[in-house]
């Protein structure tokens, strides 16, 4: 806002230089301090202006005369086409215009917040009510969001809430006349500011005695289910806004996150570290094996990549000079959604000059005793039911792990082809390039992963699946790798870093060729500058990098990575899409052709033959087909075809089940859809799971190609339903 200008409320500056969106009238509208009888103003004008000629709306109506019920009418308007608008926002509209028509603006902006909820109780909450009504110490500038209102006449009863608790406020007619009458107007959702005194109900709970009260913000939509919370986890995620308000937990789990970076930073400036910041956009992608996402900078005419680790930059800070350095940050993966995984998320890495992975694995246990014990008060803690205890950690070998679990001895095979057998006969997938050492990762993802309970350093890792870290001197078939696992997730993964500059291009450049050979028109390169800050040396170094996202879910016990992030990768509603698609439509020139539905081409389509043998009534009667819903789904590691679900068959308990359809699905359009389940057969073991019943699909061949569709239907059906 031009200072210098107060005949001008608003400016809108470009090219034309600037004009007033607003009359000075019109600025003193609902958001204003002044009050105006009437604030018809340019933009509503312009609107209806802009209107003329367009399809008509909705027509609303509301039950008051005064003349404020114009300037809803765009929101109104708006909230009926997409089909929100009812009787409980009409009416808080209603109520709007009264307050308005009272002088009262509904956004005002000369309310500054002196005290908060917790403020409160710390001062008053150890008095009893003899020593609160003999004080009467007033309480000033409190704000916060109206989350419960009663009224009984004459007196009424709220709850306000603000960040940091939740308060009882009680209004007397007597006691706040005209204001009083404003509160009558108020609705859950609004926020106000307030004064008052302290007190106790009859009930204990302490309570401030109202003695003024003002309107900050009104709130134009209701909260859901009467404060009840939000069930849905879809919507949940899609409008964390309202999520915050109404669910305690979500706070919790959020304010949680906070404290544990915050430790975390803390952590490792007391261990002598530096906090760094290093690119987001690099010209290679390089530092894990990822899919990247790509963008275009149009100044310098390249594409960039999306980080997808930071942590060849980092390394470039300790061969400048820099000892012990840290970053948390964002990285950026172009693959699925998971309970775990999210296309954007939050990492730590962190390197340590003179220091190796076994000094590491001690500073791992170390960070997660404090961590624990800050944010949860004991290094014993309960994930998802289970106990797991922070304070012991196993340490095993891979071999040493896949032996013990499966009862197979990598020591035993001397040849690829003898791993190659092994792999068949215990039915464990091959990898893309079958080596010895990466047929034992394979081993290791179907017998041990999954047994990894309690805190567990897995180390020495096969060379073939660890290209950046340093080869053991006593056997340069693995590496001084370690990846730590809790509740059968990995949780980090640290090195001894490479720092031999000649093998490092050699296992870049081996790296790259097997990726090219598998993805020809793959786009991986090898960092040859990376390899040209090793040649200056980088000293002996160890480095571990966690995703901060999986750490808070452990902490804050909470299931999925969606109620970790505050904003999590949505898939667009199926209405978004459709609102697209008749844009894309409405913009095609006139002259094109139109677009007429051709039929579905069955000719070429061969089904198997139905069965000759018929089954009586009562076996058929023996399986239990239910609706089912897809609460979770994810690509099952290391194979090319299953697709592990989280399903709600309406018991209140998940069920897991393994379908091998990745081939013509990906698990994150089958999240939130309805389908088609039986559900008594006996758990099937795959690949380390147990596949608890079976999705239906109709299966088809075309042209001698199968084809198939996971059999989806109506939404509206809901879990557990019985298909008879």
């Amino acid at each position: 806002m031009n200072r210098e200008s107060p005949n001008i409320s608003c400016l809108e500056r470009g090219r034309n230089g600037a004009r007033p969106l607003l009359s000075p009238s019109a600025a003193k509208g609902p958001c204003a301090d002044a009050q105006e009888p009437s604030f018809r103003s340019y933009f509503v004008e312009e609107n209806r202006e802009n209107q003329k000629g367009k399809a008509s709306k909705p027509k609303v109506k509301l039950a008051t005369k005064s003349s404020h019920a114009a300037y809803f009418m765009p929101m109104l308007e708006s909230f009926a086409e997409h089909d929100v608008l009812n009787e409980v926002i009409k009416s808080r509209v209603v109520k709007s215009c009264d307050i308005l028509d009272s002088g009262v603006p509904l956004f005002p902006n000369d309310f500054r917040q002196k005290t908060s909820v917790a403020e409160v109780f710390s001062r008053f909450d150890s008095l009893s009510p003899e020593e609160l009504e003999g004080q009467q110490e007033a309480v000033e500038g409190l704000a916060g969001r109206i989350v419960s209102l009663r009224s009984f006449g004459k007196v009424i009863f709220f709850h306000i809430q603000d960040q940091t608790g939740r308060l009882q406020c009680y209004a007397q007619r007597d006691s706040l006349g005209e204001m009083f009458k404003l509160l009558k107007k108020l609705d859950v959702g609004d926020i106000v500011g307030l004064s008052g005194t302290m007190f106790r109900t009859k009930t204990g709970e302490l309570t401030l005695s109202c003695s003024s009260l003002k309107l900050i913000t009104r709130s134009m939509r209701p909260l859901p289910e009467k404060y009840h919370g939000l069930k849905d986890m879809e919507t949940r995620y899609r409008q964390r806004y309202v999520d915050l308000i109404v669910n305690p937990r979500a706070r919790e789990i959020f304010q949680k996150r906070s404290l544990i970076v915050s430790e975390f930073r803390r952590f490792m400036e007391e261990k002598g570290f530096m906090e760094v910041e290093t690119p987001m956009m690099h010209p290679i992608a390089g530092g894990a094996a990822a899919k990247p996402f790509i963008t275009h900078h149009n100044a310098l005419d390249m594409d960039l990549y999306m980080r997808i680790a930071p942590e060849l930059y980092l390394k470039r800070l300790l061969v400048g000079g820099f000892e012990r350095v840290f970053e948390i940050n964002r990285c950026f993966r172009n693959e699925g959604l998971d309970t775990k995984h999210n296309p954007e998320f939050t990492t730590c890495e962190f390197y340590w000059a003179y220091h190796n992975f076994y000094d590491l694995m001690d500073l791992t246990e170390e960070l997660f005793e404090r961590l624990a014990l800050k944010v949860c008060g004991s290094m014993e803690i309960t994930y998802q039911g289970k106990q797991i205890d922070l304070g012991h950690w196993e340490r095993l070998t891979m071999v040493e792990a896949v032996k013990k679990y499966s009862g197979v001895d990598f020591n035993d095979w001397k040849t690829d082809e003898d791993a190659i057998a092994a792999a068949k006969e215990h039915h464990v997938e091959l990898p893309e390039v079958p080596t010895k050492g990466a047929i034992l990762a394979e081993f290791f993802d179907a017998f041990v992963e999954d047994k990894l309970i309690q805190p567990t350093f897995i180390y020495d890792y096969p060379v073939e699946i660890s290209p950046l870290a340093k080869r053991k001197p006593d056997d340069p078939a693995f590496t001084e790798r370690f990846e730590y696992f809790i509740d059968c997730t990995e949780y980090g993964n640290a090195f001894s870093e490479l720092n031999d500059p000649i093998d490092q291009k050699a296992r870049f450049e081996r790296q790259v060729a097997e990726r090219k050979a598998i993805e020809p028109n793959c786009k991986a390169q090898v960092d040859y500058d990376y390899v040209t800050a090793l040649e200056y040396g980088l000293p002996p170094t160890g480095g571990l990098g966690f995703g901060v996202d999986r750490l808070v879910m452990l902490l804050t016990d909470s299931a999925s990575i969606r109620d970790v992030l505050l904003f999590p990768t949505m898939k667009p509603l199926d209405k978004d899409k459709t609102e697209k698609a008749e844009t894309k439509e409405e913009e095609k020139p006139v002259e094109a052709a139109p677009v007429v539905e051709g039929k579905i081409d069955f000719s070429n389509v061969q089904i198997e033959p139905l069965f000759k043998d018929q089954v009586d009534f009562d076996t058929f009667s023996k399986s239990d087909f239910r609706a089912v819903k897809v609460k979770e789904c994810e690509a099952v590691k290391k194979s090319k075809k299953l697709l592990k679900f989280v399903l709600d068959d309406g018991t209140g308990t998940d069920r897991v089940i393994l379908s091998g359809i990745h081939e013509y699905y990906e698990p994150e359009e089958l999240v939130g859809k309805t389908c088609i389940a039986i559900t008594n057969l006996p758990p099937r073991p795959m690949m380390g799971i147990d596949s608890c019943g079976m999705l239906i699909s109709a299966v088809h061949h075309e042209n001698g190609e199968e084809k198939l569709h996971l059999l989806m239907v109506d939404p509206h059906i809901p879990a557990g339903a019985k298909l008879y």
